[in-house]
């Protein structure tokens, strides 16, 4: 899956320096003032160890914990501070969320694209058993939330466990191959492309799957794409571990836990063909299947703050709430408020 983070470095890089103006001129930012306590902690693997943050509601009886599932890229606990309304949309919903830096982030040990879908669910759960073993961490409920690329973990981990309660699948893909094709369209026609441009950007994306199917060297890529900047040695061998990924096996397998579903959709999604997703996610879950479209971008941010790093910047650093489209977090504390 292509990065859906996109945007998130240039917003980091301006926020930073517009929050040290802000903080030089005596401004109070208080849409940084968030509804939850966080503790880092060390999750013990059998590589090493994975840096990450607990976060704690303001209660005396916390209800249970979201385990956070990330997207693709480098992603640290905390999405570099983005995830925090999705920590208070728990909080308020009388849950912990449990995070953790990526294999290779920060104090993570390892190295994120050295894994395969099979492994990111492994490590999943070693968190999970990590937090089962720990006192003052709600586990009575375990709820997964994962973005994007999680959408071939999650499944993966409620088949192989009898403790998860409950899933938030935030933007999740079906077919890595059928993901990247819809991808490379979709953002052909936000860009307006050409129809010559538009059959080189197909004829090259299909010259590199085949090099991908028989298992051609990176040098052999490097020599025929176009791409600016070019995939890494480490992402090419990524892509061509996980390339094959299918969620559907997966999803039907999980399915039989008959555990609540919420599926989050971007209207402007443009990594995922999110109508697919909905398609597949009702044909396999039926009525334990809640589905919440809203009016933005992938990462449900709204489509103003993928499509400009300025705004997004402010936005993310006067008021971060905002970042995300209206009713996203709303849907998600509704979601937990009412598992039993």
């Amino acid at each position: 899956m292509r990065n859906s983070n996109s945007w998130r470095k240039p917003v980091i890089i301006v926020g930073i320096a517009l929050a040290v103006v802000l903080a030089a001129a005596g401004g109070v930012l208080l849409g940084n003032d968030y509804r939850f306590t966080q503790t880092a902690v060390q999750i013990p693997t059998p590589d090493g160890q994975l840096d990450g943050v607990l976060t704690m509601p303001r209660t005396d009886s916390p209800r249970g914990l979201v385990v956070m599932v990330h997207g693709d890229s480098a992603v640290d606990a905390t999405q570099d501070g983005l995830y925090s309304p999705w920590f208070e949309g728990a909080a308020d919903a009388g849950f912990a969320t449990l995070s953790w830096s990526k294999p290779g982030v920060g104090g993570s040990t390892g190295d994120w694209l050295d894994q395969s879908m099979d492994d990111r669910a492994a490590e999943v759960s070693v968190a999970i058993d990590w937090a089962l073993g720990q006192t003052g961490i709600p586990t009575e409920r375990i709820i997964l939330w994962g973005a994007s690329q999680a959408g071939w973990v999650m499944p993966k981990v409620v088949a192989t466990r009898d403790d998860i309660d409950g899933v938030v699948a935030a933007g999740t893909a079906i077919n890595w191959l059928t993901q990247g094709r819809f991808n490379l369209l979709a953002d052909l026609d936000h860009e307006n492309a050409t129809e010559a441009a538009r059959a080189q950007a197909v004829a090259e994306s299909d010259a590199v799957r085949g090099l991908l199917d028989r298992g051609a060297s990176y040098e052999e890529y490097r020599e025929i794409t176009t791409d600016d900047p070019p995939m890494t040695a480490a992402r090419w061998a990524f892509v061509a571990r996980n390339m094959h990924a299918d969620a559907t096996a997966d999803l039907r397998a999980s399915a039989v836990r008959e555990i609540p579903i919420l599926l989050l959709i971007g209207e402007h999604d443009r990594n995922v063909d999110v109508d697919e997703t909905e398609r597949v996610y009702r044909d396999v879950f039926g009525s334990a299947l809640s589905v919440r479209r809203v009016d933005s971008a992938h990462s449900l941010a709204r489509p103003v703050v993928e499509d400009s790093a300025l705004v997004g910047a402010l936005i993310g650093t006067v008021w971060p709430r905002a970042l995300l489209a209206p009713g996203v977090i709303d849907a998600y504390t509704d979601y937990l408020r009412a598992i039993d």
